[in-house]
Protein backbone atom coordinates (compact mmCIF):
# COMPACT_ATOMS: atom_id res chain seq x y z
CA UNK A 1 0.00 0.00 0.00
CA UNK A 2 1.26 3.43 -0.88
CA UNK A 3 2.28 5.73 1.91
CA UNK A 4 0.03 8.82 1.93
CA UNK A 5 3.05 11.04 2.27
CA UNK A 6 4.75 9.59 -0.78
CA UNK A 7 1.81 8.65 -3.00
CA UNK A 8 0.72 10.29 -6.21
CA UNK A 9 -1.36 12.91 -4.45
CA UNK A 10 -0.44 16.52 -4.72
CA UNK A 11 2.80 17.39 -2.90
CA UNK A 12 3.04 20.49 -0.79
CA UNK A 13 4.85 22.37 -3.50
CA UNK A 14 1.87 21.88 -5.86
CA UNK A 15 -0.82 22.92 -3.41
CA UNK A 16 -3.20 25.65 -4.43
CA UNK A 17 -1.84 29.04 -3.38
CA UNK A 18 -4.40 31.84 -2.99
CA UNK A 19 -1.57 34.38 -2.84
CA UNK A 20 0.23 33.12 -5.93
CA UNK A 21 1.28 35.70 -8.50
CA UNK A 22 0.75 33.25 -11.33
CA UNK A 23 -2.63 33.36 -13.03
CA UNK A 24 -4.77 30.41 -11.81
CA UNK A 25 -7.21 28.51 -13.91
CA UNK A 26 -10.37 30.58 -14.46
CA UNK A 27 -12.57 28.09 -12.60
CA UNK A 28 -10.46 28.40 -9.42
CA UNK A 29 -10.88 32.15 -8.95
CA UNK A 30 -13.94 31.95 -6.61
CA UNK A 31 -12.03 29.68 -4.23
CA UNK A 32 -9.02 31.98 -4.33
CA UNK A 33 -11.15 34.99 -3.38
CA UNK A 34 -12.83 33.08 -0.55
CA UNK A 35 -9.50 31.95 0.89
CA UNK A 36 -8.10 35.46 0.61
CA UNK A 37 -11.10 36.86 2.48
CA UNK A 38 -10.65 34.29 5.25
CA UNK A 39 -6.93 35.03 5.48
CA UNK A 40 -7.55 38.79 5.75
CA UNK A 41 -10.03 38.24 8.57
CA UNK A 42 -7.62 35.98 10.47
CA UNK A 43 -4.77 38.43 9.96
CA UNK A 44 -6.94 41.23 11.37
CA UNK A 45 -7.58 39.18 14.52
CA UNK A 46 -3.88 38.41 14.89
CA UNK A 47 -3.87 34.72 13.96
CA UNK A 48 -1.58 35.15 10.94
CA UNK A 49 1.78 36.91 11.25
CA UNK A 50 3.63 37.79 8.07
CA UNK A 51 6.55 39.49 9.83
CA UNK A 52 8.03 40.08 13.30
CA UNK A 53 6.31 43.47 13.29
CA UNK A 54 2.87 41.95 12.81
CA UNK A 55 3.63 39.41 15.56
CA UNK A 56 4.57 42.21 17.95
CA UNK A 57 1.48 44.24 17.07
CA UNK A 58 -0.76 41.21 17.55
CA UNK A 59 0.76 40.43 20.95
CA UNK A 60 0.54 44.04 22.14
CA UNK A 61 -3.05 44.33 20.88
CA UNK A 62 -4.10 41.26 22.81
CA UNK A 63 -2.34 42.35 25.99
CA UNK A 64 -3.87 45.83 25.81
CA UNK A 65 -7.41 45.09 24.53
CA UNK A 66 -7.83 41.69 26.11
CA UNK A 67 -6.16 42.17 29.50
CA UNK A 68 -4.88 45.67 30.39
CA UNK A 69 -7.77 47.89 29.27
CA UNK A 70 -10.61 45.95 30.94
CA UNK A 71 -8.51 45.43 34.09
CA UNK A 72 -7.91 49.16 34.41
CA UNK A 73 -11.59 49.89 33.90
CA UNK A 74 -12.60 47.36 36.56
CA UNK A 75 -10.11 48.66 39.15
CA UNK A 76 -10.63 52.39 38.57
CA UNK A 77 -14.25 52.85 37.52
CA UNK A 78 -16.21 49.94 38.93
CA UNK A 79 -17.53 51.42 42.16
CA UNK A 80 -14.80 54.02 42.07
CA UNK A 81 -17.10 56.91 42.84
CA UNK A 82 -20.24 55.04 43.83
CA UNK A 83 -21.78 54.43 47.20
CA UNK A 84 -19.65 51.84 49.05
CA UNK A 85 -22.79 50.07 50.25
CA UNK A 86 -23.88 49.63 46.63
CA UNK A 87 -20.49 48.13 45.81
CA UNK A 88 -20.78 45.61 48.60
CA UNK A 89 -24.35 44.84 47.57
CA UNK A 90 -23.63 44.19 43.93
CA UNK A 91 -20.13 42.74 44.47
CA UNK A 92 -19.21 43.58 40.87
CA UNK A 93 -15.45 43.87 40.94
CA UNK A 94 -14.54 40.29 41.99
CA UNK A 95 -16.98 38.74 39.55
CA UNK A 96 -15.66 40.89 36.71
CA UNK A 97 -12.01 40.02 37.36
CA UNK A 98 -12.69 36.29 37.44
CA UNK A 99 -14.73 36.47 34.26
CA UNK A 100 -11.98 38.47 32.57
CA UNK A 101 -9.33 35.95 33.64
CA UNK A 102 -11.06 32.92 32.11
CA UNK A 103 -12.14 34.63 28.91
CA UNK A 104 -8.67 36.07 28.32
CA UNK A 105 -7.08 32.66 29.04
CA UNK A 106 -9.39 30.90 26.55
CA UNK A 107 -8.69 33.54 23.88
CA UNK A 108 -4.94 33.34 24.53
CA UNK A 109 -4.92 29.56 24.07
CA UNK A 110 -6.86 29.91 20.82
CA UNK A 111 -4.56 32.67 19.54
CA UNK A 112 -1.32 30.88 20.46
CA UNK A 113 -2.28 27.44 19.13
CA UNK A 114 -3.66 28.63 15.80
CA UNK A 115 -1.03 31.30 15.14
CA UNK A 116 1.64 28.64 15.67
CA UNK A 117 -0.08 26.33 13.19
CA UNK A 118 -0.47 29.09 10.60
CA UNK A 119 3.17 30.06 11.01
CA UNK A 120 4.27 26.45 10.58
CA UNK A 121 1.94 25.25 7.81
CA UNK A 122 0.26 28.23 6.17
CA UNK A 123 -3.47 28.67 5.62
CA UNK A 124 -3.99 26.32 2.67
CA UNK A 125 -2.05 23.41 4.18
CA UNK A 126 -3.73 24.07 7.52
CA UNK A 127 -7.17 23.73 5.88
CA UNK A 128 -6.10 20.80 3.62
CA UNK A 129 -7.34 22.76 0.60
CA UNK A 130 -5.14 21.46 -2.19
CA UNK A 131 -5.43 20.70 -5.88
CA UNK A 132 -6.74 17.23 -5.10
CA UNK A 133 -5.12 15.66 -8.12
CA UNK A 134 -5.84 18.75 -10.18
CA UNK A 135 -9.62 18.65 -9.61
CA UNK A 136 -10.07 21.95 -7.80
CA UNK A 137 -13.23 22.72 -9.76
CA UNK A 138 -14.81 19.53 -8.45
CA UNK A 139 -14.74 20.71 -4.82
CA UNK A 140 -14.23 24.46 -4.90
CA UNK A 141 -17.89 25.43 -4.45
CA UNK A 142 -18.23 23.01 -1.55
CA UNK A 143 -15.09 24.56 -0.05
CA UNK A 144 -16.56 28.04 -0.53
CA UNK A 145 -19.82 26.97 1.12
CA UNK A 146 -17.94 25.69 4.18
CA UNK A 147 -15.87 28.88 4.43
CA UNK A 148 -19.01 31.01 4.21
CA UNK A 149 -20.48 28.84 6.94
CA UNK A 150 -17.50 29.77 9.13
CA UNK A 151 -18.46 33.46 9.01
CA UNK A 152 -22.17 32.73 9.52
CA UNK A 153 -21.55 30.54 12.54
CA UNK A 154 -19.26 33.15 14.08
CA UNK A 155 -21.82 35.92 13.61
CA UNK A 156 -24.69 33.79 14.95
CA UNK A 157 -22.94 33.33 18.31
CA UNK A 158 -21.04 36.59 18.75
CA UNK A 159 -23.85 39.06 17.97
CA UNK A 160 -26.50 37.77 20.46
CA UNK A 161 -23.92 37.57 23.25
CA UNK A 162 -22.72 41.08 22.40
CA UNK A 163 -26.30 42.35 22.75
CA UNK A 164 -26.56 40.68 26.18
CA UNK A 165 -23.25 42.19 27.22
CA UNK A 166 -24.34 45.66 26.10
CA UNK A 167 -27.64 45.31 27.99
CA UNK A 168 -25.82 44.33 31.15
CA UNK A 169 -23.45 47.30 30.97
CA UNK A 170 -26.33 49.72 30.45
CA UNK A 171 -28.19 48.28 33.45
CA UNK A 172 -25.03 48.54 35.55
CA UNK A 173 -24.65 52.20 34.67
CA UNK A 174 -28.28 52.91 35.59
CA UNK A 175 -28.28 51.16 38.96
CA UNK A 176 -24.69 51.31 40.23
CA UNK A 177 -22.48 53.89 38.55
CA UNK A 178 -22.59 57.52 39.67
CA UNK A 179 -20.02 58.67 37.12
CA UNK A 180 -20.66 61.30 34.47
CA UNK A 181 -22.46 60.29 31.28
CA UNK A 182 -19.38 60.80 29.12
CA UNK A 183 -17.24 58.73 31.45
CA UNK A 184 -19.84 55.98 31.61
CA UNK A 185 -20.11 55.84 27.81
CA UNK A 186 -16.31 55.63 27.55
CA UNK A 187 -16.22 52.76 30.06
CA UNK A 188 -18.98 50.86 28.25
CA UNK A 189 -17.30 51.37 24.88
CA UNK A 190 -13.90 50.08 26.09
CA UNK A 191 -15.47 47.07 27.82
CA UNK A 192 -17.56 46.16 24.77
CA UNK A 193 -14.58 46.44 22.41
CA UNK A 194 -12.43 44.33 24.75
CA UNK A 195 -15.12 41.70 25.27
CA UNK A 196 -15.92 41.47 21.54
CA UNK A 197 -12.23 41.13 20.71
CA UNK A 198 -11.53 38.26 23.12
CA UNK A 199 -14.83 36.47 22.47
CA UNK A 200 -14.31 36.66 18.70
CA UNK A 201 -10.78 35.27 18.99
CA UNK A 202 -11.94 32.37 21.15
CA UNK A 203 -14.96 31.49 19.00
CA UNK A 204 -12.90 31.95 15.83
CA UNK A 205 -10.51 29.26 17.06
CA UNK A 206 -13.37 26.85 17.75
CA UNK A 207 -15.04 27.63 14.43
CA UNK A 208 -11.74 27.22 12.56
CA UNK A 209 -11.41 23.72 13.99
CA UNK A 210 -14.98 23.05 12.86
CA UNK A 211 -14.11 24.39 9.40
CA UNK A 212 -11.14 22.02 9.08
CA UNK A 213 -13.37 19.08 9.98
CA UNK A 214 -16.17 20.20 7.64
CA UNK A 215 -13.75 20.49 4.73
CA UNK A 216 -12.76 16.87 5.34
CA UNK A 217 -16.42 15.89 5.33
CA UNK A 218 -16.48 16.98 1.68
CA UNK A 219 -13.87 14.33 0.82
CA UNK A 220 -15.57 11.63 2.89
CA UNK A 221 -18.81 12.25 1.03
CA UNK A 222 -16.96 12.08 -2.27
CA UNK A 223 -15.29 8.81 -1.22
CA UNK A 224 -18.63 7.00 -1.25
CA UNK A 225 -19.16 8.11 -4.84
CA UNK A 226 -15.94 6.34 -5.84
CA UNK A 227 -17.70 2.99 -5.40
CA UNK A 228 -19.97 3.92 -8.30
CA UNK A 229 -16.96 3.99 -10.61
CA UNK A 230 -16.03 0.33 -10.05
CA UNK A 231 -12.33 1.08 -9.67
CA UNK A 232 -9.68 -1.32 -8.51
CA UNK A 233 -9.89 -2.10 -4.79
CA UNK A 234 -6.33 -0.86 -4.29
CA UNK A 235 -7.48 2.62 -5.36
CA UNK A 236 -10.14 2.59 -2.65
CA UNK A 237 -7.62 1.53 -0.03
CA UNK A 238 -5.11 4.19 -1.04
CA UNK A 239 -7.76 6.91 -0.99
CA UNK A 240 -9.04 5.79 2.41
CA UNK A 241 -5.48 5.69 3.69
CA UNK A 242 -5.04 9.30 2.59
CA UNK A 243 -8.23 10.38 4.36
CA UNK A 244 -7.34 8.67 7.63
CA UNK A 245 -3.83 10.10 7.41
CA UNK A 246 -5.32 13.60 7.20
CA UNK A 247 -7.49 12.86 10.24
CA UNK A 248 -4.44 11.74 12.20
CA UNK A 249 -2.72 15.02 11.33
CA UNK A 250 -5.78 16.97 12.46
CA UNK A 251 -5.81 15.05 15.72
CA UNK A 252 -2.14 15.73 16.31
CA UNK A 253 -2.37 19.46 15.54
CA UNK A 254 -5.43 20.20 17.68
CA UNK A 255 -5.18 17.88 20.67
CA UNK A 256 -3.39 20.41 22.91
CA UNK A 257 -5.86 23.12 21.90
CA UNK A 258 -8.87 20.93 22.71
CA UNK A 259 -7.49 19.80 26.07
CA UNK A 260 -6.52 23.30 27.24
CA UNK A 261 -9.82 24.81 26.18
CA UNK A 262 -11.74 22.02 27.90
CA UNK A 263 -9.78 22.54 31.13
CA UNK A 264 -10.37 26.31 31.04
CA UNK A 265 -14.10 25.86 30.41
CA UNK A 266 -14.37 23.33 33.24
CA UNK A 267 -12.47 25.58 35.64
CA UNK A 268 -14.64 28.57 34.75
CA UNK A 269 -17.82 26.62 35.44
CA UNK A 270 -16.52 25.42 38.80
CA UNK A 271 -15.59 28.97 39.82
CA UNK A 272 -19.01 30.18 38.67
CA UNK A 273 -20.70 27.62 40.91
CA UNK A 274 -18.45 28.51 43.84
CA UNK A 275 -19.14 32.23 43.47
CA UNK A 276 -22.89 31.95 42.97
CA UNK A 277 -23.69 29.21 45.50
CA UNK A 278 -20.98 29.80 48.10
CA UNK A 279 -21.70 33.48 48.83
CA UNK A 280 -24.30 35.04 51.10
CA UNK A 281 -24.47 38.22 49.02
CA UNK A 282 -27.19 39.14 46.57
CA UNK A 283 -26.91 37.50 43.15
CA UNK A 284 -28.60 39.53 40.43
CA UNK A 285 -28.37 40.52 36.79
CA UNK A 286 -25.73 43.17 37.47
CA UNK A 287 -23.09 41.06 39.18
CA UNK A 288 -23.86 37.62 37.71
CA UNK A 289 -24.76 38.46 34.11
CA UNK A 290 -21.13 38.58 33.00
CA UNK A 291 -20.58 35.12 34.45
CA UNK A 292 -23.61 33.88 32.50
CA UNK A 293 -22.53 35.51 29.22
CA UNK A 294 -18.95 34.30 29.59
CA UNK A 295 -20.16 30.78 30.39
CA UNK A 296 -22.36 30.77 27.29
CA UNK A 297 -19.44 31.81 25.08
CA UNK A 298 -17.01 29.29 26.59
CA UNK A 299 -19.45 26.39 26.53
CA UNK A 300 -20.55 27.18 22.96
CA UNK A 301 -16.92 27.16 21.83
CA UNK A 302 -16.20 23.74 23.28
CA UNK A 303 -19.51 22.37 21.94
CA UNK A 304 -18.61 23.57 18.44
CA UNK A 305 -15.30 21.70 18.67
CA UNK A 306 -16.80 18.49 20.04
CA UNK A 307 -19.64 18.51 17.50
CA UNK A 308 -17.25 18.97 14.57
CA UNK A 309 -14.87 16.27 15.82
CA UNK A 310 -17.70 13.81 16.48
CA UNK A 311 -19.23 14.53 13.09
CA UNK A 312 -16.07 13.72 11.14
CA UNK A 313 -15.37 10.69 13.37
CA UNK A 314 -18.80 9.20 12.67
CA UNK A 315 -18.43 9.95 8.97
CA UNK A 316 -15.14 8.07 8.95
CA UNK A 317 -16.54 5.13 10.92
CA UNK A 318 -19.65 4.92 8.74
CA UNK A 319 -17.49 4.11 5.72
CA UNK A 320 -16.89 0.58 7.04
CA UNK A 321 -20.63 -0.07 7.22
CA UNK A 322 -21.13 1.43 3.77
CA UNK A 323 -18.35 -0.71 2.29
CA UNK A 324 -19.79 -3.83 3.92
CA UNK A 325 -23.22 -3.20 2.38
CA UNK A 326 -21.59 -2.46 -0.96
CA UNK A 327 -19.61 -5.73 -0.83
CA UNK A 328 -22.68 -7.74 0.21
CA UNK A 329 -24.88 -6.31 -2.53
CA UNK A 330 -22.23 -6.79 -5.21
CA UNK A 331 -21.68 -10.40 -4.14
CA UNK A 332 -25.39 -11.24 -4.05
CA UNK A 333 -26.15 -9.59 -7.36
CA UNK A 334 -23.15 -11.24 -8.98
CA UNK A 335 -24.35 -14.66 -7.85
CA UNK A 336 -27.86 -13.93 -9.10
CA UNK A 337 -26.51 -12.77 -12.45
CA UNK A 338 -24.43 -15.91 -12.81
CA UNK A 339 -27.40 -18.08 -11.83
CA UNK A 340 -29.66 -16.43 -14.41
CA UNK A 341 -26.99 -16.77 -17.07
CA UNK A 342 -26.68 -20.49 -16.44
CA UNK A 343 -30.45 -20.90 -16.92
CA UNK A 344 -30.54 -18.70 -19.99
CA UNK A 345 -32.41 -15.91 -18.21
CA UNK A 346 -32.01 -12.25 -18.68
CA UNK A 347 -31.13 -10.60 -15.34
CA UNK A 348 -32.18 -6.95 -15.22
CA UNK A 349 -29.73 -5.21 -12.93
CA UNK A 350 -31.35 -1.82 -13.20
CA UNK A 351 -34.77 -3.19 -12.31
CA UNK A 352 -33.54 -4.89 -9.13
CA UNK A 353 -31.26 -2.10 -8.00
CA UNK A 354 -31.98 -0.79 -4.53
CA UNK A 355 -31.32 2.90 -4.64
CA UNK A 356 -32.20 3.73 -1.07
CA UNK A 357 -33.25 1.87 2.07
CA UNK A 358 -35.95 3.07 4.44
CA UNK A 359 -33.81 4.16 7.36
CA UNK A 360 -34.88 7.01 9.62
CA UNK A 361 -33.13 10.35 9.28
CA UNK A 362 -30.52 11.11 11.92
CA UNK A 363 -27.53 13.38 12.25
CA UNK A 364 -25.92 11.29 9.53
CA UNK A 365 -27.01 12.14 5.99
CA UNK A 366 -29.45 9.81 4.32
CA UNK A 367 -26.80 9.35 1.62
CA UNK A 368 -25.13 6.88 3.98
CA UNK A 369 -27.87 4.43 3.06
CA UNK A 370 -27.79 4.93 -0.70
CA UNK A 371 -26.14 2.09 -2.57
CA UNK A 372 -24.16 2.86 -5.72
CA UNK A 373 -24.80 1.49 -9.17
CA UNK A 374 -22.47 -1.37 -10.09
CA UNK A 375 -21.00 -2.99 -13.14
CA UNK A 376 -21.44 -6.63 -12.20
CA UNK A 377 -19.71 -8.07 -15.25
CA UNK A 378 -16.35 -6.81 -14.01
CA UNK A 379 -16.97 -8.17 -10.51
CA UNK A 380 -18.35 -11.64 -11.08
CA UNK A 381 -15.19 -13.59 -10.28
CA UNK A 382 -13.49 -15.08 -7.25
CA UNK A 383 -10.50 -12.77 -7.37
CA UNK A 384 -12.74 -9.70 -7.20
CA UNK A 385 -14.62 -11.20 -4.25
CA UNK A 386 -11.40 -11.75 -2.30
CA UNK A 387 -10.22 -8.22 -2.98
CA UNK A 388 -13.52 -6.80 -1.82
CA UNK A 389 -13.42 -8.97 1.30
CA UNK A 390 -9.91 -7.77 2.12
CA UNK A 391 -11.05 -4.19 1.53
CA UNK A 392 -13.98 -4.58 3.95
CA UNK A 393 -11.71 -6.12 6.61
CA UNK A 394 -9.29 -3.24 6.16
CA UNK A 395 -12.10 -0.69 6.60
CA UNK A 396 -13.38 -2.40 9.73
CA UNK A 397 -9.90 -2.53 11.23
CA UNK A 398 -9.13 1.13 10.42
CA UNK A 399 -12.26 3.14 11.29
CA UNK A 400 -10.42 6.45 11.63
CA UNK A 401 -11.71 9.58 13.32
CA UNK A 402 -10.44 12.53 15.35
CA UNK A 403 -8.63 11.35 18.46
CA UNK A 404 -7.19 12.96 21.59
CA UNK A 405 -4.23 10.89 22.76
CA UNK A 406 -5.91 7.69 21.57
CA UNK A 407 -9.51 8.47 22.60
CA UNK A 408 -11.77 8.84 19.57
CA UNK A 409 -14.06 11.86 19.81
CA UNK A 410 -17.50 10.34 19.20
CA UNK A 411 -20.81 9.98 21.00
CA UNK A 412 -19.35 7.66 23.62
CA UNK A 413 -16.55 10.15 24.31
CA UNK A 414 -19.05 13.00 24.74
CA UNK A 415 -21.18 10.85 27.07
CA UNK A 416 -18.08 10.30 29.19
CA UNK A 417 -17.39 14.04 29.30
CA UNK A 418 -20.98 14.75 30.27
CA UNK A 419 -20.85 12.25 33.12
CA UNK A 420 -17.54 13.67 34.37
CA UNK A 421 -18.88 17.25 34.25
CA UNK A 422 -22.09 16.23 36.01
CA UNK A 423 -20.08 14.54 38.75
CA UNK A 424 -17.95 17.66 39.29
CA UNK A 425 -21.00 19.93 39.34
CA UNK A 426 -22.80 17.70 41.82
CA UNK A 427 -19.75 17.60 44.08
CA UNK A 428 -19.29 21.38 44.04
CA UNK A 429 -22.99 22.03 44.66
CA UNK A 430 -22.96 19.59 47.55
CA UNK A 431 -20.02 21.32 49.18
CA UNK A 432 -21.12 24.92 48.61
CA UNK A 433 -24.79 24.51 49.43
CA UNK A 434 -24.01 22.54 52.57
CA UNK A 435 -21.42 25.11 53.64
CA UNK A 436 -23.79 28.01 53.00
CA UNK A 437 -26.66 26.34 54.85
CA UNK A 438 -24.52 25.63 57.92
CA UNK A 439 -23.45 29.30 58.17
CA UNK A 440 -26.87 30.83 57.58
Amino acid sequence: MANPTTSNYSPVSDWYDPESTTQPEPNTLPLKHSLRRLKSFLRFLGFIHDSPLSLSLSSLSFLFLGVAAPSIIIFLFYCGSSDPSACRKYHVKNFELETLLFQAAAAAVSLLCFSRSFRKYGLRIFLFVDKYQGNVAQFQFQYISKIDGFFRSLAVWVLPCLILKMTREIVRIIYVSNDSLVQSIMVVFILLVSWTYTATIYLSGSTLFSLVCNLQVVHFENYKKLLERNLDVLVYIEEHSRLTYNLSKISHRFRIFLILEFLIVTASQIVTLLETTGTNRTINFINAADFAISSIVLVVGIIICLHAAAKISHRAQSLASFASRWHAMVTCRSNEMLGESEHGGNFNVAGSAITAMNYPESDMDSADYILPSMNLESMANVSSYRKRQAFVMYMQSNPGGVTIFGWTVNRAFMDTIFCAELTVVTFVLGKTLTFTTNHT
